[in-house]
C-alpha cells in the first residue's frame, strides 16, 4: 500500500480540500486525518456511520492523595511548570498545566504523589463499505501529539484491506511533531502552497523538513491567480531544487459553494475541481510509475 501525505508548511492553504479530492477521486480505501489539534476532513468525508472511539492516553498526570500529604510544599517549590496550587483546601495539581515530569513523586517524603494515566485524547475509526478512516482530537492542552499521530496512521494501516493500493494522509499545518510523525514512512508527500510571503517561506520549511526523510515531493500552488508574480517564484523556486510542480489551482468561489455543501470540489463542476484533477493524475504517476523522480535528497541545501 503506498501512504500519500499531503501537507501545507501551514495552515488554511487549501491542504484538506485538496486531501479530500484525491479521496473521491481515487476511491480510497484508506485514508487519514492527522491534524489531530483540529481534525476537520470529517466534514467532507461522507461518512454516515458512528466510528469506534476509545481513549488516547499521554503523558502521565500527578495527583495529590490529600490524606496523605502534610503540606510540607516541596511538591510546589520544585514544579517548574506551576502546575501545582494551593488553596484553602490544601495543595493540588492543574491537570492542564502538568508535564507528567515526575519531579513532585520523586520529591515528596510521603509518597502522597502518584503519577496516573491520564486521557488525552479521542481515536476515532470509520469503517464502512470495506473502507477504513482513521482521525483523532487532541483534548485541549494536551502534548504528545506527535505519538497521537502516529497512532492514527498505525490504525489506518492495522485496518486497511491487504490490496488496497493507495492510502491518503491530510497531515498538520506546521512543521512540528505531528508534521514529524505523519512524514514518517510514508511513499510521496505532496505540498499545496499558496502566493503568499508567508506562504512561499513556509513552503521552504516543510520542504526543508521533508527532505530530511528523502521522500519524493511534489508542490501545487492553490489560487494561483491570486498573485501570478509570486506563484513565478514559487515555481522557479522548485525548479532550483529539483522538485516537480505537478499543477496550479485558481481561485474559485465554487469551490467555497463546494465545500459548504460539504462535498468535494471534483464534485462540482467548477475551475478548481478540473485543476485538482490533473495535479492528482500527475502525482499518481509520480507516485506508482514514474522512479526517475529525484527524491529530495538531505544533501540538497534549501535556500532561503
Amino acid at each position: 500500500m503506498k501512504q500519500l501525505l499531503i501537507l501545507s508548511g501551514k495552515g488554511g492553504t487549501g491542504k484538506t480540500t485538496v486531501a479530500s479530492s484525491f479521496i473521491k477521486l481515487s476511491d480510497a480505501r484508506a485514508y487519514a486525518d492527522c491534524d489531530v489539534d483540529a481534525p476537520n476532513l470529517h466534514l467532507v468525508s461522507g461518512n454516515k456511520v458512528t466510528p469506534d472511539k476509545s481513549a488516547y492516553y499521554g503523558l502521565k498526570k500527578a495527583v495529590i492523595n490529600k490524606e496523605k500529604c502534610i503540606e510540607c510544599g516541596e511538591c510546589f517549590k520544585n514544579c517548574r511548570f506551576d502546575s501545582i496550587k494551593k488553596d484553602e483546601y490544601g495543595y493540588s495539581v492543574n491537570s492542564y498545566g502538568c508535564e507528567g515530569c515526575g519531579v513532585c513523586e520523586l520529591v515528596c517524603s510521603q509518597d502522597a504523589i502518584e503519577m496516573q494515566d491520564s486521557a488525552a485524547g479521542d481515536l476515532m475509526l470509520y469503517k464502512e463499505n470495506n473502507k477504513v478512516f482513521s482521525t483523532a482530537k487532541l483534548y485541549m492542552g494536551s502534548g504528545t501529539s506527535g505519538k497521537l499521530v502516529t497512532e492514527v496512521k498505525k490504525r489506518m494501516k492495522n485496518e486497511a484491506s491487504e490490496d488496497t493500493e493507495l492510502s491518503i494522509i491530510d497531515g498538520s499545518p506546521g512543521i512540528g511533531c505531528p508534521v514529524i510523525a505523519s512524514l514518517n514512512g510514508v511513499d510521496m508527500v505532496l505540498i499545496v502552497s499558496e502566493p503568499s510571503i508567508s506562504g512561499i517561506n513556509d513552503m521552504k520549511r516543510i520542504l526543508k523538513t521533508a527532505s530530511r526523510f528523502r521522500i519524493k515531493t511534489a508542490v501545487c500552488v492553490n489560487k494561483f491567480d491570486t498573485n501570478i508574480e509570486n506563484t513565478k517564484m514559487i515555481e522557479e523556486f522548485c525548479i532550483e531544487n529539483k522538485i516537480p510542480v505537478v499543477g496550479k489551482i485558481p481561485y474559485d468561489q465554487e469551490a467555497v459553494k463546494a465545500i459548504n455543501n460539504g462535498i468535494t470540489i471534483v464534485e462540482a463542476d467548477c475551475p478548481s475541481g478540473k485543476a485538482v484533477k490533473g495535479i492528482y493524475n500527475n502525482v499518481r504517476n509520480i507516485l506508482f510509475n514514474d522512479d526517475n523522480i529525484k527524491k529530495v535528497d538531505k544533501k540538497i541545501e534549501i535556500n532561503f
